[in-house]
Parts: structure tokens; C-alpha cells; sequence
């Protein structure tokens, strides 16, 4: 196990920090080594210290800041395991990410892009031209665009926003494609069979290493709203609640 003290922190379960103390059988890792992970169900990570396995721990690279090395593991990591695990993209494929803008929307849309996809993102009027920075090739605004009112079909449907149904996502794919929703509710989840797909994503320490060096080649850009203290942590999950929030909400344990 090891100790660390986290200097950013997403969501209640994942982190980046400074190792503080390690295991009397730890390998690779050491007192002072700078880190990311999670701490998976157990949550707690809205903390000063915490304690987690080796096994949910890696190296954060030369070049990437506490920031960006916990603002990419939730909404990377699930991202990657809808687009690239589950959905299956591949070059040449369309993908349209409704909520494009969030946390696992940047990154799906930067994802299936890096992947060879051709991407819709789906966003409000603010963040239209940040999806497009993100590479979208086309970019529904739907204040003016409903979802109903999009004439394509598309190989993947990512749904990132719970703003679709079983019904009106299937009525936007493609003959073979697959509807993701990433949120979806506990009925949705239970039926998820054939081209529908929900669940949880995996939490695997080769993804956040994978993840992280795509941020290290600049290949993979971590989209922030904004910090708080832990002093004020009852704002982090309020600003998530607005529905209006731009990828990340960090929490600074130091700040």
C-alpha cells in the first residue's frame, strides 16, 4: 500500500499527490514519488492522506501537473472504456457524443477522434467552439438542434448526459451500431443487451498510465471548469449540479 497526500482531486475516489509513506513490501514506487489514482469504491479521497493500493497507483509523467494527472482518470477512464472497450472504434467509424462538453464528453470526443472516428459532439451554444477545438467535425448546438431533429446515423451513440432513452438513442444509430449510456438508470442498466450498453467503467491502472501519456504528448488535452478548496468542498458537487459545468471540478486539499 502506500500513503499519499493528494494535491488535486476529482469526483471522491480518484486523485494525484505526493507519496508520503509506503509499505513494507511495496515495489515501485517510493516517499516522494509523485502519483495518481484511485481509491475505487472505498471513495475517501476528499482527504489530507490516503491510503490505496499499489495496484491503483501510477507514475505521473514528466510534464503533467496534479491538475491534469486527476482531472483525466474519471472522466478518461470511462470514456475510453465506452469508446474503445465496449463500443469498439475504429478508423472510419462516426461516433456522436451528446454532452461533449463534460467531463467524459471532452475526452470521448478526443478519444474516438485519436481513435480514427469521424465526431458529432452535441453541446450547448457556449461550448461550441471548444468541442470543435476538441475535434469535432460537426457540432450540434441543440438549443437551436434538438436531438429528434438530427438526420444522421451514426457506429456509436455516446450518451454521457442521460439525455437519451433506450427508444430516441436507437432511432440515432446507424444498421450495427451501438447506443452507450453512461448514464443510465438502474432499469436501462439491467436491460443493456445488443447494440445498448451501460454499466460501469473499469477503473485499471494501465488505462490511467495510457491516458496520462497521451496528456504527456499533448495528444490529449484536460478540459478544467474550475478548483475549490477543501474547505469548501459542499461547492464542488453544487457546481457539478448545475448541469452547467465544463469538464472537470477539481478539489485542492492545499489551496
Amino acid at each position: 500500500f502506500g500513503v499519499t497526500r493528494p494535491r488535486r482531486q476529482v469526483l471522491g475516489s480518484m486523485f494525484a499527490g505526493v507519496v508520503e509513506a509506503v509499505g513494507a513490501a511495496t515495489e515501485g514506487f517510493s516517499i516522494g514519488d509523485a502519483v495518481c489514482g484511485s481509491t475505487g469504491t472505498r471513495m475517501g479521497a476528499h482527504a489530507e492522506l490516503v491510503t490505496t493500493s499499489t495496484a491503483r497507483l501510477v507514475p505521473i509523467p514528466a510534464g503533467v501537473g496534479f491538475d491534469d494527472a486527476a482531472g483525466v482518470l474519471f472522466g478518461g477512464s470511462t470514456a475510453l472504456h465506452f469508446v474503445r472497450d465496449k463500443g469498439a472504434v475504429r478508423p472510419g467509424m462516426s461516433v456522436l457524443v451528446v454532452g461533449a462538453s463534460g467531463a467524459v464528453g471532452t475526452n470521448a470526443v478526443q478519444l474516438a477522434r485519436h481513435l480514427g472516428a469521424r465526431v458529432t459532439g452535441v453541446t450547448s451554444t457556449a461550448n461550441v467552439a471548444l468541442v470543435e477545438e476538441l475535434g469535432a467535425e460537426r457540432v450540434v448546438d441543440y438549443t437551436s438542434e434538438p436531438l429528434a431533429a438530427i438526420a444522421e446515423r451514426f457506429d456509436l451513440v455516446l450518451d454521457t448526459v442521460g439525455a437519451l432513452s433506450v427508444d430516441t438513442g436507437r432511432r440515432l444509430l446507424a444498421p450495427g451500431g451501438k447506443l452507450a449510456l453512461v448514464v443510465a438508470t438502474l432499469g436501462e442498466t439491467l436491460r443493456a443487451r445488443g447494440d445498448v450498453i451501460a454499466g460501469s467503467a473499469a477503473e485499471r491502472a494501465a488505462d490511467f498510465a495510457l491516458l496520462l501519456d497521451l496528456v504527456a504528448r499533448g495528444e490529449l488535452r484536460v478540459v478544467h471548469d474550475c478548483a475549490v478548496g477543501l474547505g469548501a468542498i459542499a461547492a464542488a458537487p453544487a457546481r457539478v449540479d448545475t448541469g452547467r459545468k465544463v469538464g472537470n471540478v477539481l478539489v485542492h486539499p492545499q489551496a
